[in-house]
């Protein structure tokens, strides 16, 4: 690995973690947030589902951006933009406001992850992507340690808003390492941004993603439900017609042309929809029925995100060698199994007999997922596409959450128990071994070039 490839990957793992950071403090900060400002689950899927509405409908123009003017200029932009909008969140004075800033927060945040693997795949050969891939995943994983644990820190030794705020280290130190990059900026000229296609996406994503965090409050017989529902579904349905005859799409539909590029895009929605479901009640469970405090639920999944750290380098490496297909089928339905596990969790919550065993699993089927499903995924478009390809598999992934979060709702009830918490782990269990499935039937492995003995 070259000194220039070493910075890249330092670089591109900075700015994908202040976006990761973000969404692992959040979740353990939700019940703190909800007695300060008020509301009840719907504010808290609020303050979840604002960010990654804009994140998720925008990632997409983002990973354009990224194509047309540069990965670290849009990667600069990004950096400085999150950084404002995570002072806002900070000093937010009511859930409304705070949930305005969120939205905002995902404006930016969508610049900010697919320029990072966008640099990645423009600047590792073939060959070595599979291992820098595992190494941005695990290392951004190091997020997912830092952020329940010092938010959980945060929230019970000073307060909540603190936990924005920690942002605006990342984002100074990846700002200065940007400034010792020294790569020509791959862009693209003459070519316009697809402004109508982000609206009717963001649009479409908002209606129904409105009438399922609210349905528990009005009913599925009230206006305010039904109607946001279809006229979002309508408007979806006008954006992917759009963007077929859109001359310059953010959305380049001939990219599901690439076969792993599609099946891996649908077993991405199926996985990350699992995986938020569970990150986001794990942690409220805990403490608001269990009675954990911040920090002591933030190390509930502590051991996944150290499995994977440990992990996902190596699976990525052997995914590189062997083909993803195999780790991308398997890896899901140990996942899955994790979660099974976790069932036998009972009125009076013992964490290392109860849940522990099923996170440990859960853990192990995550590594050998990740890492081979981001890299089946960008491995066969072409370098000149991977801003965008990188945005539309990072779009999935948020959209994936931003639906089944809202979802929750409906699943567990307007007030979160046991028996809404088992009933969301049979859900989740069956969303990430359905991706398994998915993998296994539809991705194919990377036929290796035969080198000729002359």
């Amino acid at each position: 690995m070259t000194r220039q490839q070493r910075l890249v990957l330092v670089i591109a793992i900075l700015g994908s973690f202040v976006a990761f950071l973000d969404g692992s403090v959040v979740n353990v900060a939700l019940p703190a947030i909800m007695r300060d400002l008020g509301g009840g689950l719907a504010t808290q899927q609020w303050v979840v589902d604002a960010y990654l509405l804009t994140l998720g409908s925008l990632i997409l123009v983002a990973g354009s951006l990224s194509d047309l003017f540069g990965r670290v200029r849009i990667l600069m932009a990004g950096l400085i933009g999150f950084a404002i909008t995570s002072l806002l969140c900070a000093v937010a004075p009511t859930d409304i406001f705070l949930t305005v800033s969120r939205g905002l927060q995902g404006i930016a945040g969508a610049l900010l992850v697919p320029s990072s693997l966008a640099l990645i795949i423009s600047t590792f050969p073939k060959e070595g992507q599979g291992k820098a891939i595992g190494s941005w995943t695990a290392w951004t994983g190091i997020s997912f340690i830092i952020g329940p644990l010092v938010g959980g820190f945060l929230v019970d030794a000073i307060s909540w808003r603190w936990i924005f705020a920690i942002n605006l280290l990342p984002i100074a130190v990846t700002i200065f390492l940007l400034k010792l990059l020294e790569r020509p900026e791959q862009t693209k000229q003459a070519t316009a941004i697809d402004t109508l296609g982000a609206v009717l996406c963001a649009a479409g994503l908002g209606g129904p993603v409105f009438a399922l965090i609210e349905q528990p409050r009005y009913g599925w017989g009230s206006p305010l439900i039904y109607l946001p529902l279809v006229l979002g579904a309508l408007l979806l349905a006008a954006f992917v017609y759009y963007e077929w005859r859109n001359p310059r799409p953010m959305l380049p539909l001939s990219l599901f042309n690439v076969r792993n590029f599609s099946v891996g895009n649908v077993a991405t929605l199926a996985i990350y929809g699992a995986l938020s479901i569970a990150t986001f009640l794990i942690v409220i469970f805990l403490q608001q029925v269990v009675g954990f405090s911040a920090f002591r639920a933030g190390l509930a999944l502590l051991p996944t995100t150290i499995i994977m750290f440990l992990l996902s380098p190596r699976v990525g490496a052997l995914a590189g060698k062997f083909g993803p297909r195999a780790f991308m089928g398997v890896g899901p339905i140990i996942a899955g199994c994790g979660f099974l596990l976790m069932l036998r969790t009972g009125a009076h919550v013992d964490y290392w007999t109860q849940l522990l065993p099923g996170v440990l699993v859960f853990a192990l089927g995550l590594s050998t997922t990740v890492a081979p499903l981001t890299a089946a995924i960008l491995g066969d478009v072409e370098s000149k596409h991977a801003g965008v390809a990188s945005a539309v598999n990072n779009a999935v992934a948020r959209i994936a959450g931003l639906i089944t979060v809202a979802v929750v709702g409906v699943i567990t009830g307007p007030h979160l128990d046991l028996r809404g918490f088992h009933r969301a782990l049979i859900v989740t269990a069956a969303m990430i071994m359905i991706g398994g499935v998915i993998s296994a039937t539809g991705i194919v492995n990377r036929k290796k070039p035969v080198t000729k003995v002359v």
